[in-house]
Order: structure tokens, then sequence, then C-alpha cells
């Protein structure tokens, strides 16, 4: 999978404002009126943070009239937990090579 779409899933995962957004999305969709009630940021803050959560394809936005509403995007999701699961598998590969040679069974 290309670095620079998961540079954009962790970019976007990396500030709490953007972190506290998806959390709230994951209860379901919601106008990005009422996705800014809680947060202590501008309207307009909430749109460029949501840029960055759509960058990163966890995000995706409609307009129905003069409403826009905002939804999680399972795609950008199962990206992520796919590289996290690639990099787990690697990672345990290591150890566990390190182990064999800790106790001295090396080929």
């Amino acid at each position: 999978m290309p670095a620079p779409k998961i540079d954009a899933i962790l970019h976007a995962l990396g500030d709490p404002t953007r972190r506290a957004m998806v959390e709230r999305l994951s209860h379901g969709p919601m106008s990005v009126s009422r996705l800014a009630e809680p947060l202590d940021v501008t309207l307009t803050a909430v749109g460029q943070h949501l840029k960055v959560l759509k960058k990163g394809g966890l995000v995706k936005t409609e307009k129905n009239g003069r409403v826009r509403s905002c939804s999680l995007d399972p795609a950008g999701f199962s990206l992520l937990q796919s590289w996290v699961s690639e990099q787990s598998s690697a990672l345990e590969k290591k150890l566990d090579r390190l182990g064999e040679i800790l106790e001295g069974d090396e080929d």
C-alpha cells in the first residue's frame, strides 16, 4: 500500500480534535454543526479538520439541501488496519528471530 496514503491517515489521526471528531462519528453520521457542538473550535476550523480527515480517507461528507452531513469512511480504516497488521507481523518475525538467537538456535 502506498506510504503517502498511510501518512495522510496517520497525520489525520495525529490531532486530538480530529480524533474526537472520529470518536463522535463512530456513533453515526451527523451534521457538521452538530459535530462541532462539543468542540472548542469554530465551524471554519471544523471544516479544515474535516478536509484533513477526508484527505486521509477516514471521513466522507454529503450535502443535502443546506445541511452537510459527515460519516466515517470504512475504506480508510481498512487500509489502516491492513498496514498495522503488516507492521505487527513483521515485528513478530523479528522478535521470533531475536528469541532464536538469544536461545542459541542460530542456523
